[in-house]
């Protein structure tokens, strides 16, 4: 790739993530906080530095003379053209390539389970009062009384181990599943709101053999499902700029499944990319190792 082209690609890049690069520092020197951009980060351990460096993704070589400041960056080599990410880094990510690919294909090939409406934000709070609750900083919008009632009433139906380990104990008997680890590439499916969000985490895994551009589309639905997310938590998020999904009511559950199908519609297409771009690098990393 010539080097008037990636530089511009590169530029493209850093103007796109600017806006969530910058806020999140300026967050974290004021010290403020928020529960839906902040996470993307504190959960998902990919610094601002990460998201804002740009890579072309595996089999690309960067030419021109400026190609040479790769090579201060992690998992770069110099070839007779120019610079390119070096392949010999593919061995030992192999384990963590095929469990995500197996997640991923596992996903795409199951029926969506819709139904659940987000209530896993209110069995991470079922029994608690607001001192006792994960995000402290955040008034509770409806009462102890009212979160227990309305998952009693509308049952917990979670599939995603990420969610489920934060159930409170009381919580946790009242799911249909109970996920674990070891299960988690045989439960995945497409209707989970988890399961979208982490297609950053998989993409992020194997930078910088995965294009920035794709990272960056895998981030920003991450964020969209935190948002809805949020919104239909049972947290007053309305000085975070979201307008809550009442999933308490049956209104507010239709609001969250259409959320829902349009987050799947979303994420069906990134799936199925970031498969292609991961199953490439499986490969590719078993020629490297079998020559």
């Amino acid at each position: 790739m010539r080097q008037d082209e990636w530089q511009r690609l590169a530029a493209d890049h850093a103007d796109r993530v600017r806006p969530w690069v910058d806020a999140r520092l300026a967050r974290r020197s004021a010290g403020r906080k928020h529960a839906v951009d902040d996470f993307l980060f504190d959960y998902y351990p990919f610094s601002p530095a990460k998201l804002a460096s740009w890579h072309p993704g595996f089999g690309v070589v960067l030419k021109g003379p400026e190609a040479r400041t790769y090579l201060a960056k992690s998992g770069y080599i110099e070839v007779s053209d120019g610079v390119t990410a070096d392949p010999s880094r593919l061995t030992s990510k192999r384990p963590r390539l095929d469990l995500a690919i197996r997640i991923l294909s596992g996903t795409m090939a199951r029926p969506a389970m819709t139904g659940c409406f987000g209530l896993h934000e209110w069995a991470m709070v079922y029994g608690l009062d607001q001192g006792e609750v994960r995000h402290e900083d955040l008034p509770l919008r409806v009462s102890p009384n009212t979160i227990a009632a309305t998952v009693d009433e509308i049952g917990l139906r979670c599939t995603h181990i990420d969610a489920f380990r934060f159930f409170t104990p009381a919580a946790v008997p009242l799911n249909g599943l109970e996920p674990t680890r070891a299960t988690q590439p045989d439960l995945e499916q497409p209707g989970c709101l988890h399961a979208s969000m982490d297609l950053y985490k998989y993409a992020f895994w194997f930078s910088p053999f995965v294009p920035s551009e794709l990272v960056t589309d895998c981030f920003e639905l991450a964020r969209f499902a935190r948002q809805v997310d949020m919104a239909a938590s049972p947290y007053d998020c309305g000085d975070l700029g979201l307008t809550p999904i009442r999933v308490e009511t049956p209104e507010g559950r239709q609001q969250y499944a259409a959320a829902q199908r349009e987050l799947m519609n979303a994420a069906a297409p990134l799936r199925a990319r970031l498969q292609s771009v991961l199953v490439g690098l499986q490969v590719a990393g078993s020629s490297f190792r079998g020559g």
